[in-house]
């Protein structure tokens, strides 16, 4: 290796933000949910001290986390940002719930809530969601897409922390599901495996623009199925079929399907099989 490029790289890392292992970040938000939801957790809260002083712990990470963040936002009030992060675990907690409710209410084979917050893929990438979308709009930077990053890698399912989604939120299955940046969503909406929520140009000058669908309450999209951009709007109450692809909104009440062109030949048609 010649010696400029050796000093390249050094200057890289000598300038270069002292931004957390990524791997520390997710940890902290792992810790999240194992204080909102027991099944994510070995440890077991008996009394409010025990409460406080494990609140305590997961602030003072936290604050490490936006400390390292601070070099690149410098304007970032760390005390104030931390404390209104918390006080966003109650609304966490209880959108959810909701997620949970229509997990369970939504797939037959779901058998217990303890079953969905374990072993679901779906409400995994939900919960990273629902906390990196807190953390999005408390304008943090990195730290967010660090989180719903980790939840993408395990489960397939990429959800940008700044998606708008309401609750009662299902995702079924899930591998695959991509929901971009502006994408609204509504309450009740279901999503299966394979569902794009996306937009219909990548162009850079387009960044400060709604560029992904909003989809309205009470709406069901099948596996496959492609919505693209920020002016498509899918009405209340709609269905999606599988491998549909749409520019253009629908309203309320509709049924979107795809016919594809299927042929079946029976033994009996075929000449190809040796008598």
């Amino acid at each position: 290796m010649k010696s400029g490029f050796k000093k390249n790289i050094i200057d890289l890392h000598i300038n270069s933000p002292n931004i957390l292992p990524s791997s520390a970040i997710c940890e902290f938000t792992n810790e999240i949910l194992g204080l909102l939801f027991p099944e994510f957790s070995t440890v077991r809260f008996e009394n409010l001290s025990q409460l406080d002083h494990q609140i305590g712990l997961l602030k003072q990470k936290l604050k490490d986390i936006l400390l390292a963040i601070q070099l690149v936002k410098k304007d970032l009030v760390i005390e104030e940002t931390v404390e209104i992060f918390f006080e966003k675990l109650e609304l966490i907690y209880k959108d959810l719930k909701t997620d949970i409710e229509a997990i369970l209410g939504g797939d037959p084979a779901a058998q217990s809530e303890t079953e969905i917050i374990r072993a679901y893929p779906g409400f995994y990438a939900i919960a990273f969601y629902r906390i990196a979308h807190q953390l999005h709009l408390l304008q943090i930077p990195i730290v967010p897409r660090i989180i719903t990053s980790f939840a993408h890698n395990k489960t397939g399912i990429d959800i940008h922390p700044g998606a708008i989604i309401g609750q009662y939120f299902c995702i079924d299955h899930g591998t695959g599901v991509v929901i971009g940046e502006t994408t609204i969503i509504g309450k009740y909406v279901k999503l299966y495996q394979g569902v794009t929520l996306g937009a219909l140009s990548v162009d850079k000058s387009m960044a400060s623009q709604k560029r992904h669908p909003t989809i309205e309450d009470h709406v069901v999209i099948y596996a496959g199925a492609t919505i693209l951009g920020g002016e498509t709007q899918i009405g209340n109450h709609s269905v999606i079929g599988g491998n549909a692809w749409l520019t253009r909104g629908v309203p309320p009440y509709s049924v979107v399907y795809n016919k594809p062109q299927i042929e079946v030949r029976t033994a009996e048609q075929r000449t190809d099989i040796p008598s």
